[in-house]
């Protein structure tokens, strides 16, 4: 059995069918990069797994069935894009905030924290508030809050979709490294194709509330409705 298990997943809006029975595995340290357009049903998936959602259909994480458990005991984590931090918190402070909710001693606070900044190359920004960061800053604070907690699985709602063309790659490569160094398991959904190549283990194509996952770099991109034959044809023509 894989860590994570989703079987069946359905959700309907109303009349309108928007997951139509998705069923995936993931095994643990690996990254799912779920590339589709907007609307596909990508975000309703995650909200789903995260329990941020009702839907029909369960979701097992290490063989335990979490899908009637709240949000809060399910050691999963939602990364949205908009990084939502606490404005009356600083730097540190934001980072710390569920090492704090969970009562631990404030010598493993300060350690862990600072160590989480030192990662995110965020150790001279410690006092700064929200609002005077940038956006690549504030991203990475909400990345080291999410991760601190140490979660067993964390999910991205296009993360970097908001950030400059810079700032996304320096994230995507800070993101790579992190995920190798701790060993995190995670679905990472994207409309970009080359973010999806770049950050995915294995890889999924979500179109009309039905997912496809690829195993293998090769089918993925055999599949002409990722593109990626496309893109290398259109490289090729240059």
């Amino acid at each position: 059995m894989h860590f994570l298990e989703v079987k069946n997943i359905k959700k309907s809006f109303g009349a309108i069918p928007v997951l139509k029975g998705i069923t995936l595995g993931l095994d643990a340290r690996q990254t799912l990069a779920v590339l589709g357009r907007s609307g596909c049903g990508k975000t309703t998936l995650l909200k789903i797994i995260a329990g941020l959602l009702d839907g029909v259909g369960e979701v097992f994480l290490e063989k335990t069935n979490v899908a009637h458990l709240p949000p809060q005991q399910r050691g999963i984590v939602y990364l949205y894009q908009e990084a939502l931090l606490f404005p009356h918190l600083n730097v540190f402070e934001n980072v710390a905030f569920g090492l704090r909710l969970r009562k631990l001693p404030n010598t493993e606070i300060q350690n862990r924290t600072e160590s989480m900044l030192v990662d995110l190359g965020l150790i001279e920004h410690v006092s700064k508030m929200p609002p005077t960061l940038s956006g690549g800053q504030k991203q990475r604070v909400a990345f080291g809050r999410a991760l601190i907690v140490q979660p067993k699985l964390l999910l991205l709602d296009e993360p970097f979709g908001a950030l400059d063309v810079e700032t996304r790659a320096q994230m995507q490569q800070l993101y790579k490294r992190v995920a190798t160094v701790q060993g995190i398991t995670s679905i990472f959904v994207t409309h970009d194709l080359k973010e999806a190549l770049l950050m995915g283990d294995q890889w999924g194509y979500m179109e009309h509330g039905n997912l496809d996952v690829f195993h293998s770099l090769e089918t993925f991109s055999s599949d002409l409705r990722t593109g990626v034959r496309s893109e290398i044809d259109f490289w090729k023509k240059l």
